[in-house]
């Protein structure tokens, strides 16, 4: 299945789940660049972004974020150091960033790592931005990230989704128990995007896709299952995090998982709210769980992610 047809001016960095993908818009007026991985692939989003296929040795101008996960914004403070480029926020979030609250963006929270920037300009819902020699569509796309924006351009029908929609599903979800809003946030935010009518979907992971309505009807099934079931969330929640923490790491022993899901802020408030079991127990249905599904395996003790990074 081929890939829709981007305008030239715009390019699309497809990265691994550890770093979100890259969007650099280029113009005349200046490059932008839509969000800047994990930190720990710092070297080799830098390398991508000044490539032959992006900056190529012209500046970059702006920095923007579609939300604040570590995945998306982990390269921000080093390529602001390099061009000394402002960096752009949603506007709900810009708070949490200036008082670097690492609960809120789930860093530490997460035990996930970011090196710290500061906020240059702040984005509202609701605004147009040029970008790209395109007008944008600044429109909020609460649910995994209460602050998250998405952008359309009309002209085109492209959308780019951050983590709102992928072609299979959405970033995880807070259980009830933790945000109520977060459920009721992301069904808003798929009504939003089906209202939209877009023809292309460049979504935060994964390749860029232009089957939308499929994409949304299996979206609108996991939330479903979602919203009738907080354990489900909680599990799904639990699950995806421990995976992120495998891929940065590149390998866990296996024994250790007990203490760590025991120490991990985020892990301990889920469980204490919604699944209730001993740190041994949630170790093992993460554990269990990774491994039914092929996403990780067991090597000499560890537990190492199945598949390679592509960075």
């Amino acid at each position: 299945m081929s890939s829709p047809q981007l305008p030239p001016s715009v390019h699309v960095f497809v990265r691994d789940w550890l770093s979100a993908n890259h969007v650099l818009l280029r113009s005349r007026d200046g490059h932008v660049l839509v969000d800047t991985g994990y930190s720990r692939h710092v070297p080799l989003t830098m390398a991508l972004v000044e490539g032959r296929r992006g900056l190529a040795g012209e500046p970059l101008a702006k920095i923007v974020n579609t939300h604040g996960h570590s995945d998306h914004v982990g390269g921000n403070a080093a390529l602001a150091a390099r061009y000394g480029c402002p960096i752009a926020v949603p506007a709900a979030e810009a708070p949490l960033f200036r008082a670097w609250d690492e609960k809120a963006l789930l860093y530490g929270y997460a035990d996930q790592r970011v090196d710290r920037f500061e906020v240059g300009e702040t984005i509202e819902a609701g605004s147009t931005q040029v970008w790209g020699d395109l007008e944008w569509r600044a429109l909020a796309a609460p649910g995994h990230d209460m602050g998250a924006l998405v952008f359309f351009n009309p002209e085109h029908r492209i959308l780019v989704s951050g983590d709102a929609l992928w072609q299979r599903g959405f970033g995880f979800l807070m259980p009830r128990a933790l945000d109520p809003r977060a459920m009721p946030g992301a069904r808003a935010t798929l009504d939003l995007i089906a209202s939209l009518d877009a023809r292309c979907v460049i979504p935060g992971h994964g390749e860029p896709f232009g089957e939308v309505g499929a994409a949304l009807e299996f979206a609108y099934t996991r939330l479903a299952s979602l919203e009738a079931d907080d354990e489900r969330v909680a599990r799904y929640a639990a699950k995806a995090i421990f995976a992120f923490a495998l891929l940065d790491r590149r390998r866990f022993p296996e024994a250790a998982v007990p203490d760590y899901v025991g120490s991990v802020g985020l892990y301990r408030d889920m469980n204490d709210a919604v699944l209730r079991l001993s740190p041994a127990g949630l170790a093992a249905l993460v554990v269990d769980e990774l491994l039914r599904s092929g996403a990780i395996r067991r090597e000499d003790g560890d537990l190492v992610p199945t598949s390679p990074e592509a960075g």
